[in-house]
């Protein structure tokens, strides 16, 4: 199954693509994973729903590096950034 699928599907893949869920602001932030191991870039998302139903996943932020298995203070303030961005959706 491919990272579309699983995302798109609603499957959860820790090693793909799992919850940020740091704090309560924060419990609809995801990260896609990418190159774990290796450069371990990640973009973080806010999955929502429409008012129809339609499952949305807003890719928000490019996080080019993570350094540790731990989110540190540069990973808990790109997700509480992107946990608090305004997101109109048409």
């Amino acid at each position: 199954m491919t990272a579309e699928e699983i995302i798109l599907e609603g499957y959860r893949n820790c090693d793909l693509y799992d919850k940020e869920d740091i704090n309560e602001h924060c419990k609809d932030v995801t990260a896609m994973k990418f190159f774990k191991g290796r450069e371990n870039a990640r973009i973080y998302c806010k999955e929502m729903t429409t008012p129809k139903g339609t499952r949305l996943v807003i890719a928000a932020v490019l996080h080019p590096g993570k350094k540790s298995q731990k989110n540190s203070q540069i990973e808990r303030n790109i997700i509480n950034r992107v946990g608090g961005y305004e997101y109109e959706i048409d």
